[in-house]
């Protein structure tokens, strides 16, 4: 019965995005990490982004990490200027002690700007974040 199914909170896992300097190319890109602020690891994360409003919607990119050791992050991906005039969604499941969780995360519409820079947990960074 439904009322039987426990569905675990997710605690202390976030996604934020980043303005990081790219060395390479000269510029100035946005990224998105994958925060675990626990004191153990994640295993098997499968993380699926996209990006939509009303009239559009980005392809959907799915990425996997084997694990995420306790108090560390990971880069997801590099989001293009061009998505952040949308809502951008990141579905985030994973196993943790033999649990699975699962949690949406979403950065409303040109909430990813200079102006909501904060310091982001764990990295010497600022950037926007999702809890």
């Amino acid at each position: 019965m439904k009322k039987d199914i426990e569905i675990p909170k997710v605690e202390n896992v976030y996604i934020a995005v980043v303005r990081e300097y790219n060395d390479t190319y000269k510029t100035d890109d946005w990224n998105a990490y994958i925060i675990n602020d626990k004191d153990v690891d994640l295993e098997m994360l499968l993380i699926m982004t996209r990006g939509y409003d009303e009239k559009r919607a980005t392809s959907t990119m799915r990425h996997k990490l084997e694990k995420l050791p306790p108090k560390s992050y990971a880069k997801i991906e590099l989001m293009q200027e061009d998505v952040l005039a949308l809502n951008n969604e990141f579905i985030v499941t994973y196993f943790e002690d033999n649990k699975m969780y699962d949690k949406s995360f979403v950065f409303r519409k040109n909430t990813i700007n200079e102006k909501a820079l904060q310091p982001i947990p764990l990295m010497e960074a600022r950037g926007v974040l999702v809890k």
